[in-house]
């Protein structure tokens, strides 16, 4: 089983994936390709997400029977003696990727880069 969640991605990106996975809800792709598929997937997501976030979850064969992977979150996955979690940044400690990429309008860069 295969689960991918996009978020402020380009349209044409869910449009490529629904080509081998099935949209239940806005963003959210689910199916079961084979190995091989998923990781070329993820590579085009990866690849054309643009701005937007994505989350990738399959199974796998260890304890806790599923992995996943992430791309421009600032929740990201650690190791913890053999399971992995997720590190969720402290809302008390100042962000290290403050700096907007060049193009962003003042808006875009206010309501990504300044937390309220």
């Amino acid at each position: 089983m295969t689960v991918i969640v996009l978020t402020n991605c380009p349209p044409g990106l869910r449009g490529f994936l629904t080509r081998w996975l099935l949209e239940i809800s806005a963003g959210v792709f689910i199916g079961n390709p084979s190995a091989r598929i998923r990781d070329a997937l993820w590579n085009e997501v990866q690849q054309y997400a643009g701005q937007g976030r994505a989350l990738l979850a399959h199974t796998t064969n260890n304890e806790q029977g599923f992995t996943f992977r992430t791309h421009d979150h600032s929740w990201h996955p650690i190791d913890h003696e053999g399971l992995t979690l997720i590190r969720r940044p402290d809302p008390n400690t100042p962000s290290t990727n403050n700096t907007p990429k060049p193009g962003w309008s003042n808006a875009a860069k206010r309501r990504r880069f300044m937390k309220s």
